[in-house]
């Protein structure tokens, strides 16, 4: 897996968050720090339970928000990332509403190939 960033842009009902977010092609959500989800005025719409790549379990809330990438934009679910949870990360969720994939030998975004 290659690692990229992109930076985008996460609105809410209290205003606007510019992030440089870690594509990450192994998480289903995109995750946002707890600062800026407070920030914009995200508030927790469910709870999910989460496995992380050592195998551990997580419950973190859920909400959604407009996000904008230089690739365009789209409302997507979001984690409401905890304390500690610093990184913002891009998902698999949120790259396939834009029509994106991760191209991981030329580490950038692509538009997807449309399958019926």
């Amino acid at each position: 897996m290659g690692i990229t960033y992109v930076e985008g842009t996460v609105s809410g009902q209290k205003g606007d968050a510019r992030l440089r977010f870690l594509v990450d092609s192994g998480a289903s959500y995109t995750l946002l720090p707890q600062e800026t989800w407070q920030a914009i005025g995200l508030t927790a719409q469910r709870s999910m339970s989460f496995s992380l790549a050592d195998g551990t379990l997580v419950e973190r809330k859920i909400s959604e928000c407009l996000i904008e990438l230089p690739q365009g934009k789209c409302h997507t679910p979001v984690v409401l990332g905890d304390a500690g949870d610093d990184q913002p990360l891009l998902g698999v969720v949120t790259l396939e509403e834009l029509g994106l994939v991760f191209d991981p030998f030329r580490r950038e975004l692509r538009t997807m190939l449309a399958r019926f």
